[in-house]
């Protein structure tokens, strides 16, 4: 590059990493006085109308998202026929480095980075962005320990992906894009899970789990070939972890977890729960129940012949029998009327002649 300065601006002063599309520059903002990292397209791309519009979305998708697992877009630029994008500097090294340096990574070192990046990407889904372009290049990794996730360069918007559509470009890189997007078709968030699937199997076992020198044949892998469980190469790996690692590459995007907000919760309850060992089974046995507290025997209650019977409950002296009352002053009445008659019949009989 013939010159140091971009824009008036921004200082080149670094060559970080090159890509197949640009370059990335560890740079000083003069106006605001803080380092960030450049990335400046290649001269050849530089030129092409397409490449330059694919360059203009990255920077209008990425600046929108402000995630602290996702790397900060600042600026956007033309500096002749130069074009730039200024973003966050992240201190550290790529996921690549670290494991080229390192080699397998334990599970409780993997899974604490591989849960950063789910909630980064997650984030994205949730904004409508898919990455499409998942690898340990793209993760950077800071000495404290953050992960941030970078190079949305072909992060394209779900609303604008059809179901039947067909590319006639893959994009992505071939040992870790998906079965749909090996085919041609339209990447979904699923495609990023399992992206993220196939970098937490390398993680672990420091194999990947397709191989082939041709690309064809490594996207016919990916579509058609199971992949090999990742215990055969690390046999640490607890039973329920590897289940889940095997779950996400799945090839068929409604067998996985949809979105990568999902696969991180998945992968947080192995950080929360004790160390697992391989022979924990996938469903834990219930707990017993309590039993039910026994209840108090009855009270003895007393034989018949023991019992008195009750007594009488007193008379209401104002309790009168007015039935009986009533039938007896009829009674009453009726012999009173005969009395007149029998004196009538002894004086016609034995009255004076």
């Amino acid at each position: 590059m013939e010159t140091t300065l971009l824009a008036g601006r921004y200082e080149l002063r670094h060559l970080l990493g090159r890509g197949g599309m640009a370059y990335v520059y560890r740079a000083y903002d003069r106006v605001l006085e803080r380092p960030v990292a450049v990335k400046v397209l290649r001269a050849e791309y530089a030129r092409d109308p397409h490449f330059r519009e694919r360059f203009r979305q990255e920077a209008t998708a990425v600046a929108r998202l402000s995630h602290p697992n996702i790397v900060t877009v600042y600026d956007f630029g033309y500096d002749g026929d130069q074009l730039f994008i200024v973003m966050e500097y992240v201190p550290g090294q790529t996921l690549r480095q670290l494991l080229d340096e390192r080699g397998p990574l334990s599970p409780e070192e993997a899974l604490p980075l591989m849960v950063q990046a789910c909630a980064g990407l997650g984030y994205a889904h949730r904004a409508g962005l898919v990455h499409c372009d998942v690898k340990p290049q793209n993760l950077l990794v800071t000495p404290d320990g953050r992960l941030k996730v970078t190079d949305f360069g072909i992060a394209r918007a779900r609303a604008s992906a059809h179901a039947q559509e067909q590319a006639h470009v893959v994009w992505g890189s071939p040992q870790y894009f998906s079965p749909e997007q090996a085919a041609g078709k339209p990447p979904l968030p699923a495609s990023d899970v399992y992206s993220l699937g196939v970098v937490l199997y390398e993680m672990l076992t420091r194999r990947l789990p397709f191989l082939s020198d041709d690309p064809e044949e490594l996207a016919r892998m990916h579509r058609e070939a199971p992949p090999v469980p990742p215990s055969v190469f690390a046999p640490d790996i607890p039973e329920r972890l590897e289940k889940v690692i095997l779950k996400v590459l799945s090839k068929e995007p409604s067998a996985r977890y949809r979105t990568a907000d999902q696969f991180g919760r998945v992968l947080l309850t192995f950080l929360e729960a004790p160390k697992e060992t391989a022979s924990t089974p996938l469903v834990q046995p219930a707990k017993p129940a309590r039993p039910a507290p026994t209840p108090p025997p009855p009270s003895p209650q007393p034989k018949p012949h023991d019992m008195a019977p009750p007594p009488p409950p007193p008379k209401d002296p104002l309790d009168i029998d007015w039935v009986t009352v009533i039938l007896a002053m009829v009674a009453l009445m009726a012999v009173g009327g005969l009395v007149p008659l029998w004196v009538w019949v002894y004086l016609l009989y034995h009255g004076p002649k």
